[in-house]
C-alpha cells in the first residue's frame, strides 16, 4: 500500500468517531426535583412549575428532562436524593424547605440549586438576598415574617384566647426559627405560649395528649414532616378541641382551621423563571433571591363548625378561599 493511501485511510478512521458524535443529538438538560413530600401532595406546584417552563420554551420530554425524587417524610432521604442527583450529574436542582436545600448544598457546591425556603439568609443558605453568591438562589416564603399576622388572624377566629401551643419539627431549621418568632410575638401580645418539638412522626399523637385541656389554640410551623402528616395533625387537633393556624393552604384542605401565607404554586411558577435563566447560562449566585407577591387566606368552615367556632363574617369576606 502506498504511503499516501495509508495516511488517507488512517485519517478517515480517526475522524469517524468525531463525525458520529456530531450526528448524535445534543444532551438534554436535566432538572432534579427534590420533593419533600409526595407527588400527590405537591401536584399543584409541580403543575405550575411545568406549565411555566413550557411557556419559557422548556418542554418536558422534548428539550428538558425532570428527574423526580420524593422524601415522603423520611429524614434520611434528602441527603440520599441529593447524592443521587450529583451522581446523575443533573444540570440544576430545585427543591423547597430549608432542610432539603441544606442537604442539596451539602452534596454539591457546583450544581446550581433553585429553592423555595424560609429565611434563606437567617438559615445560612445564601449570603444575602441581593447577592446570594455560591450555587443557590430562589425564593423566600416569609414564614417567619408573617408570624405576627397569623396570630392576629387567629385572635379574630378565637377572640380572647390566652393559651397558645406552638408545634414545630426540631429537625427543620426554618421551622425552629419560625417557632422562636411565634413564641416572641406571643409573649409581646400577652399570650401564654407552650412549645411542642417533634423529632419524628411518632411524637405527634403523644403531643396532642399532653395538650388536651392545657391550651386553646395551636400554631403549626411549616415543615416537610408536619406536611406529610397534616391530615393526622388536623384530626387530632379537632379531637383536642384546638383551633389551628398554618402557613399553607394544603393544611386547611386536609382539615386544619385557617392558614395565611404565600401562594406556593405561584412561587414554583416563578422558580421556573430561575431555572430558565440558569439553563441559559446565568450563574445562580448572580440571581437575587425574590420575595412572595401573592398571599392567601384560607378558612375551613367545616372544621370551625366541628370546633363550635363562629368565624367572623369580616374574616370570611377577606378570605381567598372558604372550604365548606
Amino acid at each position: 500500500m502506498k504511503r499516501r493511501e495509508f495516511i488517507t485511510i488512517l485519517g478517515g478512521a480517526a475522524a469517524w468517531p468525531l463525525t458520529a458524535r456530531a450526528q448524535q443529538p445534543a444532551k438534554v438538560p436535566t432538572i432534579g426535583y427534590l420533593g419533600p413530600t409526595t407527588r400527590l401532595g405537591e401536584s399543584q406546584q409541580i403543575e405550575a412549575f411545568v406549565q411555566q417552563l413550557r411557556k419559557l420554551g422548556w418542554i418536558e420530554g422534548r428539550n428538558v428532562a425532570i428527574e423526580y425524587q420524593w422524601v415522603e417524610g423520611h429524614s434520611h432521604r434528602p441527603a440520599e436524593i441529593a447524592a443521587e442527583f450529583v451522581r446523575l450529574k443533573v444540570d440544576v436542582i430545585v427543591t423547597w424547605a430549608t432542610a432539603n436545600v441544606a442537604a442539596a448544598k451539602a452534596a454539591t457546591a457546583v450544581i446550581p440549586i433553585v429553592f423555595v425556603a424560609a429565611d434563606p439568609v437567617g438559615t445560612g443558605l445564601v449570603a444575602s438576598l441581593a447577592q446570594p453568591g455560591g450555587n443557590a438562589t430562589g425564593l423566600s416564603v416569609q414564614m417567619i415574617e408573617l408570624a405576627a399576622k397569623r396570630l392576629e388572624i387567629l385572635r379574630e377566629v378565637v377572640p380572647g384566647f390566652r393559651r397558645l401551643a406552638i408545634m414545630a419539627h426540631v429537625g427543620g431549621p426554618g421551622a425552629m426559627l419560625e417557632m422562636a418568632e411565634v413564641q416572641a410575638t406571643a409573649r409581646k401580645i400577652g399570650l401564654q405560649a407552650t412549645t411542642i418539638e417533634l423529632g419524628r412522626a411518632e411524637d405527634i399523637a403523644p403531643a396532642f395528649e399532653k395538650l388536651k385541656g392545657r391550651t386553646e389554640a395551636l400554631y403549626v410551623c411549616t415543615d416537610p414532616l408536619v406536611n406529610a402528616y397534616r391530615a393526622r395533625i388536623a384530626t387530632l387537633a379537632v379531637g383536642a378541641r384546638l383551633a389551628t393556624m398554618y402557613g399553607q393552604q394544603i393544611y386547611v384542605e386536609a382539615g386544619g382551621l385557617v392558614s395565611y401565607g404565600p401562594n406556593i404554586p405561584d412561587l414554583f411558577r416563578r422558580a421556573a423563571d430561575f431555572i430558565d435563566k440558569i439553563l441559559r447560562g446565568t450563574k445562580p449566585g448572580d440571581i437575587p433571591v425574590e420575595q412572595p407577591t401573592k398571599f392567601d387566606l384560607i378558612v375551613n368552615l367545616t372544621t370551625a363548625k366541628a370546633l363550635g367556632l363562629e368565624v367572623p363574617p369580616t374574616l370570611i369576606a377577606r378570605a381567598d378561599e372558604v372550604i365548606e
